[in-house]
């Protein structure tokens, strides 16, 4: 039976709401990036009375944008790699073989995303600087010790989904695989990873997207030579003045690589966080 025309209207009129308030701020952010400052820091309107590109241009100078460009790129691109590659062998070896402690690993591995975050600021502060202090290895300040705070984030959520994915992956792929010769390593890379590409994307997009614009660690674990992105922007504000509208350029600047990324994986993504939800 057709839903009744009321049902209709009252979907598309919630919708429209919906869509609305989603792009509202982006409008705002937009048309206060093409703004002179003065403009922005004034009355606010909603058509800007003239248009500028210069916010666009002075973000480069006003900050090391481009410096904290690449520590981000650097960061969340080696996070990203090291949770996938980490993620790929621990999920196969727990889906696929039985080992005694392996239902203490799997609730141990979940069990990990229920403490927030700022619980593990002060502890890993303390190993790094005493991992310094001892093996002259800095991991406090450093593009490195970054990686591995990210990797305690998204690693753990990394094996869980992988673990439901490779579990719908049928057992009789990896046989056939064995039977036509490959060992274990041959049937996962040429089988089972083939199979569950669109979960080992969500899990690369998942991981990406934690290390690209988080804070807290960030703002803690660095200084001004690896400082990244989501901390650089607190730049254009100082003591005299805050750049709004250089602040609303460098934000959607930031936020180009991860909409690009998604909208290009999108299908891929939806694919493999559906698969991994059924586990």
């Amino acid at each position: 039976m057709a839903p009744p025309r009321s049902f209709l209207w009252t979907r598309r009129l919630f919708l429209t709401l919906l869509t609305g308030f989603v792009l509202l701020p982006v409008y705002v952010m937009v048309s206060s990036s093409l703004k002179p400052l003065a403009d922005v820091t004034g009355e606010f309107r909603w058509l800007p009375s003239g248009l500028t590109v210069r916010p666009y241009i002075d973000i480069w100078s006003t900050v090391p944008l481009a410096r904290y460009f690449l520590n981000s790129l650097i960061v969340a691109g080696a996070a990203t790699v090291c949770s996938v590659v980490i993620a790929v062998f621990a999920a196969y070896a727990v889906s696929r073989h039985r080992f005694r402690g392996k239902r203490v690993f799997t609730v141990t591995v979940l069990s990990t995303q229920m403490f927030p975050g700022i619980l593990f600021l002060l502890p890993l502060f303390l190993i790094y600087v005493n991992i310094g202090n001892a093996t002259g290895i800095a991991l406090f300040g450093s593009r490195g010790g970054l990686i591995l705070t990210y990797l305690t984030f998204s690693l753990p959520f990394s094996i869980w989904m992988l673990i439901g994915y490779f579990d719908s992956v049928p057992r009789d792929l990896d046989e056939a695989a064995l039977v036509d010769g490959c060992g274990p390593l041959g049937a996962l890379f040429r089988v089972v990873v083939p199979a569950a590409v669109p979960g080992i994307v969500a899990v690369a997009v998942y991981a990406f997207m934690t290390a690209w614009g988080e804070v807290l660690f960030a703002s803690v674990m660095t200084n001004d030579t690896t400082r990244t992105l989501a901390v650089g922007l607190q730049g254009y504000s100082t003591l005299n003045d805050v750049y709004w509208n250089q602040i609303m350029a460098a934000s959607l600047v930031v936020s180009v690589p991860v909409v690009a990324g998604f909208l290009l994986l999108q299908r891929y993504l939806v694919t493999g966080l559906t698969a991994g939800a059924v586990k």
